[in-house]
Parts: C-alpha cells; structure tokens; sequence
C-alpha cells in the first residue's frame, strides 16, 4: 500500500466489473415448491421464467483488456438451461419429496433436488456454481461479485460474498 503522507489513505486497487444477463425470454421457466411457506400460496407448486444477471470483477483485464470472456460462459448457460428449463426444484428436506422422485420416474417432472429452494436460495445456489466456475476458468484472476435471480420485474433476490 502507497501513503501519501501522515493522515492520508491508502491507495485503492482498481476494480473492474462486467455484467452478463440471461433474461426471462432464454426459457428457463421451472416451478417451485416452498414447502416451508405455510403461510402462503407459495407453499404450492408455481413457477417462473427465471432471469439471472451475474457481476464479475477482477483487478486486471485479460490480453484483451477484458474483465472476462462471454463467450467462455457456454457452459455457465448449458447448466443453467439444465437446472432451470421446464424443470421442477424441490428442497432436500421437502416432506413430500418421495412422491415428487416418483413423478420424476414417471416422466411427470424434471426433478432438481436443492438444499433448500427460493428466490434467495437458488441465488446461492447459482452462485456457488458459476463462482467455482470463474476461479477455475481464469485461475483466479476474476470473482464473481453477486448473482442477481429475477422471478418476474417486481421480485429479485441478490446473494453475493
């Protein structure tokens, strides 16, 4: 760290963001099923188009001055089509998760077993993956700074670290 004299701060590291959006129209519609939310109608299945916006940072930009590659995050979208198209989430610790493993083996839905489900909770989720998939694929230089999980325009949830 630089002074610049008695009393003077620190000189801050640059950081360099960049956004990446797959909107509610790349179909990753699935449904839900918040078992906890006794409460509420969200206690019943009910899904979304599902839009998610990621904000990657780094320090330093690549050879071509870029914060990261789009065109690497390929597989960043073949596993969110995978996990969130016409597919159906339900948490490890859902009651009633023998009988949604039955209609999965019956071809009646595209199961995906999460810790736990919810706007917030598949923010973590996606996080996590797309995370360990950004230190991987640039060694470390870029971070994925937060996931942002839209339901609709009126509801988002941000998970970051």
């Amino acid at each position: 760290m630089t002074s610049h004299g008695s009393g003077s701060r620190p000189e801050a590291r640059e950081i360099y963001r960049s956004t990446k959006t797959y909107d509610h129209n790349e179909g990753l519609s699935c449904c839900f099923r918040q078992w906890r939310a006794t409460h509420s109608h969200c206690r019943l299945i009910h899904g979304y188009a599902l839009a998610f916006r990621f904000v990657f940072a780094t320090h330093e930009l690549d050879e071509r001055n870029w914060c990261l590659d789009f065109g690497g995050l390929k597989p960043v979208k073949a596993w969110l089509k995978h996990m969130f198209d016409h597919t159906m989430l339900v948490a490890e610790d859902d009651p009633e998760l023998a009988r949604f493993e039955e209609m999965h083996r019956d071809g009646l839905v595209d199961l995906r077993i999460l810790p736990s489900v919810g706007c917030e909770a598949t923010a973590k989720h996606v996080f996590d993956h797309v995370a360990d998939f950004a230190q991987r694929e640039t060694g470390g230089r870029v971070w994925l700074e937060s996931v942002e999980v839209k339901e609709h325009s009126g509801n988002s949830a941000i998970y970051s670290r």
